[in-house]
């Protein structure tokens, strides 16, 4: 039986980078001020993916213990409802988190790839983060082949931005980002594919004619479908009448 929905359900974030953490309160705050979000951070994972290229069985099991860790968070009368990822290179780790849990785990990426490929079969994926681009293009050719769509994705590493942002220069890292869009080919939909780079929708959308989506906005989005589809924003059930 499935466990009755909460008004205020308790959503757990695990994050591999602090410069994802602000722009997801931030679209909770906008979208979902009811959900009670907490933070796990472990800057370690994207320093230890860059080092070793690809995800190792080792990362795999660090992401596992994690899940797990999330999962297992809160009293018993109010435990965590839904666990969401907001590091966009672990796909193959965060699968492995959701074979072992069996509430919600979402990927970072999952809820804007799809609003995307509603856009359009010619999509651009921004990313700033070099090693993350390859698993989150596996994600979204997989995405796209179960849809039945015949995907066209125009890949684009934004050099030196993640970089200027770390470094406090988040005006630098998002005219970067603003003139890659502007250089990009016709698309249908663009995405920036880390929370980090939600910050810069603004300069990317004057750049292009193109929706430009957010993952952080789409994530809060499909966890409210999921957990909450009859509940408001604020807590409250919606009014059938």
């Amino acid at each position: 039986m499935n466990a009755p929905l909460r008004l205020n359900p308790r959503i757990m974030l695990i994050h591999a980078l602090r410069e994802a953490v602000a722009p997801i309160h931030a679209a909770f705050n906008a979208n979902w001020p009811a959900a009670r979000i907490y933070d796990v951070l472990d800057t370690s994972l994207s320093d230890d993916l860059a080092a070793d290229g690809s995800i190792t069985p080792g990362m795999i099991e660090r992401f596992r213990s994690l899940g797990s860790y999330a999962a297992g968070a809160g009293s018993p009368a109010g435990g965590t409802d839904a666990v969401l990822f907001t590091c966009s290179a672990f796909g193959a780790a965060i699968d492995a988190v959701k074979a072992d849990l069996a509430i919600p785990v979402l990927k970072p990426n999952e809820a804007a790839f799809r609003q995307a490929l509603d856009r359009g079969p010619r999509i651009a994926l921004i990313v700033t983060f070099p090693p993350a681009l390859p698993a989150m293009a596996t994600d979204m050719r997989q995405l796209a082949d179960t849809t039945g769509s015949d995907l066209k994705l125009e890949g684009c590493i934004v050099e030196g931005a993640l970089d200027a942002l770390k470094a406090g220069d988040a005006g630098r890292h998002d005219a970067l980002i603003a003139d890659a869009v502007r250089r990009l080919p016709p698309v249908d939909a663009v995405v920036l594919g880390h929370f980090s780079m939600a910050r810069a929708a603004g300069a990317a959308s004057g750049a292009t004619a193109a929706p430009v989506i957010t993952t952080p906005d789409s994530a809060v989005s499909l966890l409210r479908s999921l957990l909450a589809p009859s509940i408001s924003s604020t807590g409250q059930p919606y009014d059938a009448a």
